[in-house]
């Protein structure tokens, strides 16, 4: 557990939670629930051994991110993944309906492993068709390696096979909600579908040109761009957004945002003995600009 300042918290939240799933606990010395939700969590950070870290952030001294993350009530608990918040809940629960809240975003130790495993690892340099053969053989072998089934449908949509990637996308339509990738390539197949019915690029364009702050048409530009695969020019866009109306839409630039992050991230392998893992320049470029924008 620890104590989160506006000085560490670029550090112990922020950059942490791109590599783990970080618990922040928004309380304070006279709440009487903060009191007693705070042992719990301290006892499930220690029983989860390890996959989710605890920070703590009393609202009392830490006024600005207690206003950053727009606090009304506390306790406040905030889930950050890859460098902003994901989910949260306001009150005391009790642990099982803690544990039930963690078991949406923290994986089980097993589930980890396997997939890690399951995903060949020659993918991220093999030719495409070669991935795609292996990833045909994983899925064949097991139709519910879902980390498996996320990269596949994502190198048919890299290659343009909509229809054939809609089809293996079917059984992760229903986890969307639960799992990352799942959720990033909903993203990708929505923006695609949406610019069969939106404006061309050229006429978004001059309707931004014309007005800034016209949101569904930046958004819809956006779209072009991400089913395009030119996910720099759409997050730029989606930048534009967030830093004028960070919740405009229900949260849908963020969201697409984050979706493009996920789907850009080069796939995970295990580093060598004394070394960091690998990241993208481009990836941890927008992860931070996404966060300055998100906490001021």
């Amino acid at each position: 557990m620890i104590d989160a300042t506006l000085t560490n918290f670029e550090t112990e939240v922020v950059e942490t939670s791109k590599t783990m799933p970080v618990l922040v606990d928004l309380w304070a010395p006279w709440c009487g629930p903060c009191r007693s939700l705070g042992p719990v969590l301290e006892k499930l950070e220690t029983s989860y051994d390890g996959r989710f870290k605890l920070v703590k952030v009393n609202t009392e001294e830490e006024q600005e991110l207690a206003q950053a993350f727009g606090v009304r009530s506390i306790p406040m608990v905030v889930l950050m993944k890859d460098g902003q918040p994901v989910d949260g809940f306001v009150g005391a629960l009790p642990e099982g309906q803690i544990r039930e809240f963690l078991d949406k975003h923290v994986p089980a130790v097993a589930d980890q492993e396997d997939d890690a495993q399951d995903v060949p690892d020659a993918m991220a340099d093999a030719a495409p068709v070669s991935a795609l053969e292996q990833l045909q053989q994983a899925l064949a072998t097991n139709p519910a390696n879902d980390a498996a089934r996320g990269e596949y449908v994502k190198l048919l949509l890299q290659e343009g096979r909509l229809d054939d990637a809609r089809r293996a996308f079917e059984p992760l339509s229903g986890k969307v909600a639960i799992d990352r990738m799942a959720s990033a390539l909903k993203h990708w197949l929505d923006a695609i579908d949406a610019t069969a019915t939106t404006a061309d690029i050229g006429t978004l364009q001059a309707t931004i040109a014309a007005n800034k702050r016209d949101f569904t048409a930046r958004f819809a530009l956006a779209q072009h761009h991400m089913a395009g695969q030119r996910w720099t020019d759409a997050m730029d866009e989606l930048l534009d957004i967030l830093m004028r109306d960070k919740n405009w839409n229900g949260d849908a630039a963020r969201k697409a945002y984050v979706a493009i992050l996920e789907l850009i991230a080069p796939p995970v392998a295990k580093p060598a003995e004394g070394q960091a893992p690998a990241t993208d320049p481009t990836v941890e470029s927008y992860r931070r600009r996404l966060s300055m924008v998100v906490l001021s």
